[in-house]
Order: C-alpha cells, then structure tokens, then sequence
C-alpha cells in the first residue's frame, strides 16, 4: 500500500494498543515510524531492475525478522522516554505496528515474502488497490480526532477508524470472490479455457474489477462493474509469447518473473530485444512492469541486467473512462486500439 496509509495504520494500532498508558503524540508518532520502516527496503539498487522488483517486500517485510526486531525498538522508544516500565506494553504496539504493514501489503496483488526465512513465497490478495481511499481516510480520522479530541473521544473514533477499514478489506476479499465466480462463468460461456484467472480492482474502489485470465497461447482482459448489467465481461485477446517464453526459459530476469507473477507475464521482442511484462498491474497496453533482457547477443556475453521499460496509462484518460464505467457503462480501456 502506499506510504501515507501505512502511516496512518502504524500510527492506529499503536494509539488503539498503548490506549492512556502514554501520551497519543508518542503512540502515534512512534507507530508512523514502525508503518514506513519496512519500505525503507525500496531504497536499495540491486543493480538490476526485476531483481528490484521481486526483493522489493522481502526480509523487511518478513514477520519472522519484524518479530525479531520489534523488542529492539520497544527498548529504545521505552529508554529514550524514560518509561520502562511501560516497554512490554511498547513491545506489543510496536509489534503489531511492524508486521501489520506487511500483513496490508498482503492485500494488494503485488507479492510480498511474509515467511522468509522458511520460504520466499510472494503472497499476494489482490483484493485492494495500493491506493483506495475508502481504506485510507477512517484510519486518518481515527488518528487525528485522537490527536485532537479528549483522551476518550479520541481513542474511540481511533478504534471507530480500524474496525472501518478493517471491515473493508472484509469486503474486498468477498466482492474479489464474487467477481472470480462472474468472471470463471463469463469465459466458459464464451469458450475461453483459462487455466488461471487473476482478478483485481480498477484503482481507487472495489466496485470495478479487472480480470486477466491466462490460456496456454494467449491471455484474454475484461473488466466486471458491480453495477453492469447484465452481469456478462467483454474479453479482448493478446498473444503471450508462449513460445518465445519456452525459448528463452533459461534467461534470468524471464524465470525470476514468470515465478514472481504466478504464471501472469507475457513476453514479446522488438527490434531484437527481449521483453517480460507483469501482466497484473497497469492494463492494456500500459504495464508499469514492463523489463528489457536484452539481446541474444548481449546475453550470450554474460548476464544482462535487466531494464525496466514500462509506462503509466495516461491519468487524465484514464480517469475519464474510470467513473462510467465504474457505473456499468461497456467502455472499452483507454489506449486499447480495437476495431
């Protein structure tokens, strides 16, 4: 999720956990503190950009090693203001604070490696979008009316603000399951036999879905609005680079991905170059991940550090096609070039 709302979430469950036994300004500046600490990970080059993206989320992010540290930080946050006394209660807030960030990046569809050491599994829901809103601001407002309101006000509208966005993601995953059962009709209806389905929100809601669904030449897009109706998805097709992707299997950054995405990439080449695309952010025809391998040549020389090459949808188009077609309208994505 995005840094703001880890923020918020750090800075909520450490006012909710250390309640009156301290001041709110220390609880909910020490649990913003512990919400960003995982990301600073972002700040390292591995020197090749889907190494940066797959280690992206890792050991920060892994419950075991946050486990470990969190007494570390309860001590020092406990010693520097002169409360001892209060560093197991420290222990747990800052706790919960730390692996709850990782916990809500579980949430979106991006893949984050919670179990490491034990496994590098990249998990990943994918019933929220990084950034939504209407999970966003009750984790805000519960904070700041306990910034700014009488002690048990305050703590209140704090609680009021987790139990909001907690029941959100409640409802995320269970419109994500729904969609999954429109989405899995709507293909055998039309003939598609996909072997994996992915299903993820259009930003900012969770009222309009995307779905990509992988067949064994192609992967088909098509978008599900709570309100369309009938509810049927239009699919539009696109060649995977199946073979090319058989062909070219032993390549790093291709293997790092294809595992990274669970089966969710295409590959393609242009001008002799060799290009992987992570198919479950962005949508046609605008990847953010989108990575240049190189060429044969190049690679036959040695390994090639992988370059990202992907590009955002334009916003202000985007945006435009988001609301009528969040309210049910059958708008083709914008960019998406069909006859």
């Amino acid at each position: 999720m995005d840094s703001l709302t880890q923020v918020a979430l750090g800075a909520a469950v450490t006012v909710a956990v250390m309640g009156r036994r301290t001041a709110v300004w220390k609880s909910a500046l020490w649990g913003a503190v512990a919400g960003t600490l995982p990301d600073l990970d972002a700040l390292i080059d591995h020197g090749d950009a889907v190494l940066n993206m797959v280690l992206h989320r890792g050991e920060s992010h892994a419950l075991f090693y946050l486990s470990l540290f969190a007494p570390l930080m309860a001590w020092g946050v406990a010693r520097l203001h002169g409360e001892t006394a209060l560093w197991r209660r420290w222990w747990l807030a800052l706790w919960l604070a730390l692996v709850t960030h990782p916990l809500l990046d579980t949430m979106t569809v991006y893949g984050t490696q919670l179990l490491l050491p034990f496994t590098n599994h990249p998990y990943g829901v994918g019933s929220v979008f990084i950034i939504d809103p209407l999970y966003t601001v009750p984790l805000l407002i519960g904070v700041v009316l306990a910034l700014r309101t009488p002690l048990a006000v305050g703590l209140k509208a704090n609680a009021a603000g987790l139990l909001l966005s907690s029941a959100y993601l409640v409802w995320s995953v269970l419109v994500q399951q729904h969609v999954e059962l429109v989405a899995r009709d709507s293909l055998q209806r039309q003939g598609i036999d996909a072997n994996a389905v992915l299903v993820t929100p259009a930003p900012f809601n969770t009222v309009l879905w995307r779905v990509v669904a992988m067949t064994d030449t192609e992967y088909v897009e098509g978008y599900h609005s709570l309100l369309d109706n009938p509810p049927v998805i239009e699919w539009h097709r696109f060649d995977r680079g199946a073979e090319l992707a058989a062909a070219h299997g032993d390549v790093e950054g291709l293997r790092r991905l294809a595992a990274f995405t669970h089966g969710f990439y295409s590959v393609h080449e242009h001008d002799g170059r060799l290009f992987v695309t992570d198919l479950r952010m962005g949508q046609e025809p605008s990847y953010i991940f989108r990575f240049d391998l190189g060429t044969m040549t190049e690679r036959a020389h040695g390994p090639v550090a992988a370059q990202l090459s992907g590009e955002r949808m334009d916003m202000r188009a985007g945006l435009q096609w988001l609301w009528p077609r969040l309210l049910g309208q059958p708008l083709p994505p914008p960019g998406l070039n069909l006859p």
